[in-house]
């Protein structure tokens, strides 16, 4: 378990995470062609948004909805549909690049959806320059049925670090066809 006294140590993880990210992102702009003009307006972006509480960046992406800044939201098609202190709806249409070999939605976009939508609640409510991640490590998930039936199905899921520790769990009813 976690004491305060670990929280300048993963201050510092995190810190390092995010720095790797910024290095990364700059290359990947770089190698796609990142023009100047370009990048002076991301780095407007980011001093603007640096500023910003959680709240008031999720309302900016709201309204603004930004096209420049790569992320999992505008690849696939997200949608801030209401931002309140503590809570995020979001949405997507889905599409034929969606679909699992089965032909029906795949199940990673509904998590990434619901993802998105918790951590971005979660977001409004941190103060300005304040942010949240998971550390850089190796992830590991496990999916185990819990009731196979004739019609519905039920399964869990977890995800573990590479010490063994719970990062994220999840349910799912799948109805069978």
């Amino acid at each position: 378990m976690e004491t305060n006294d670990d929280a300048p140590q993963l201050a510092r993880s995190a810190a390092a995470v995010f720095a790797r990210w910024r290095e990364a992102l700059a290359e990947l702009l770089v190698r796609h062609g990142l023009t100047e003009e370009r990048s002076r307006r991301l780095d407007a972006v980011r001093s603007t948004v640096a500023a910003m509480t959680g709240l008031e960046l999720m309302r900016w992406v709201r309204t603004e909805r930004p096209t420049d800044i790569p992320s999992i939201g505008r690849l696939l098609g997200m949608r801030f549909d209401e931002v309140e202190h503590g809570r995020i709806v979001i949405s997507l249409d889905t599409r034929p690049d969606f679909a699992n070999p089965l032909g029906t939605v795949h199940g990673g976009i509904a998590a990434t959806l619901l993802d998105s939508a918790m951590v971005c609640a979660v977001h409004t409510t941190l103060p300005a320059g304040a942010s949240y991640t998971t550390l850089g490590q190796t992830l590991t998930a496990e999916g185990t049925v819990i009731h196979a039936g004739r019609r519905t199905a039920t399964a869990e899921g977890k995800v573990l670090d590479d010490q063994g520790n719970l990062i994220a769990h999840a349910t799912t009813t799948c109805m069978i066809l």
